[in-house]
């Protein structure tokens, strides 16, 4: 796959608190938050945005690390540049305020911002509600968001944070103790949270999903697949359930993801039927 031109969306910018990105923005309706795996947005994030928008939803892509539509792969651009994408993006990354890569038990102050973009966009789209799809690094900011009751169809695809050396690391997910009560809390009133994981990703691993199910009951929705159900294409160990890893195609298991996935969405935000999936 090629870098994505990203000419069907439009670009703008938001700000809070002082910090201004720029959001992406295709579709109508509700809002949905498509927030990016590591290393950035790349052209398969932006063509699951564009499956949210074709389902009837307003999808919004905020920049928050990486290279806007760069194909991350190295049949793209050659093995050693992405590789030094990864190490560009990675390192930064680790060393920022706004992240918390390592540490159990809290939640990423960038959270904030997108709390706060979500809040912006409901305003803008209007709808019941929000909804918020956060993939490997941003998995668990979906999570968060959904202390704010604007926040109705939050969708963990394999959240990949804190990063899992050990066990504590393993049977966590960044975010805060109080956070982490309010969400309950929302379960308990009828909030559903979804996610999404391979059952052999070390990366996300199945003690992070048995984390969300002890907390959260049956309110936790997961969806987790097999191994060889993973695109073969993919350049890593199976991962991306929505991008790199997703073979679209009838029949196979993570098409069927995807597809619960945007019914998910459009059921919480009560959009009518898909125009094209």
């Amino acid at each position: 796959m090629a870098d994505d031109a990203l000419t069907d969306f439009q670009p703008g910018t938001f700000t809070h608190d002082g910090k201004s990105r720029t959001v992406f923005r295709q579709g109508s309706g509700p809002a949905v938050i498509v927030m990016a795996e590591f290393p950035g947005i790349s052209p398969q994030v932006f063509d699951f945005a564009r499956r949210v928008a074709r389902a009837g939803c307003t999808a919004v892509v905020p920049h928050l690390y990486g290279k806007p539509g760069r194909d991350p792969s190295p049949a793209a651009h050659g093995l050693l540049t992405a590789l030094a994408d990864v190490a560009s993006q990675f390192g930064p990354i680790c060393v920022s305020r706004e992240f918390v890569v390592l540490a159990t038990g809290r939640t990423s102050p960038v959270v904030h911002w997108l709390r706060a973009l979500a809040e912006h966009e409901h305003r803008r789209c209007g709808g019941p509600g929000v909804g918020a799809v956060g993939m490997c690094f941003t998995g668990g900011f979906a999570l968060a968001m959904a202390v704010d009751d604007r926040l109705v169809a939050p969708v963990l695809s394999q959240p990949g944070l804190p990063l899992a050396f050990t066990a504590g690391q393993r049977y966590a997910i960044d975010l805060a103790p109080a956070d982490l009560e309010r969400v309950k809390q929302r379960c308990a009133e009828g909030l559903s949270v979804m996610g999404l994981r391979f059952r052999g990703d070390r990366r996300s691993p199945a003690e992070r999903f048995d984390f969300l199910r002890d907390q959260l009951g049956d309110a936790f929705v997961a969806i987790e697949l097999d191994d060889a159900a993973a695109n073969p294409e993919g350049v890593l160990s199976p991962h991306s359930v929505l991008t790199e890893h997703l073979i679209d195609e009838p029949g196979q298991p993570t098409q069927d993801a995807l597809h619960r996935v945007l019914d998910f969405l459009r059921d919480r935000l009560e959009v009518g039927p898909p125009t094209a999936r």
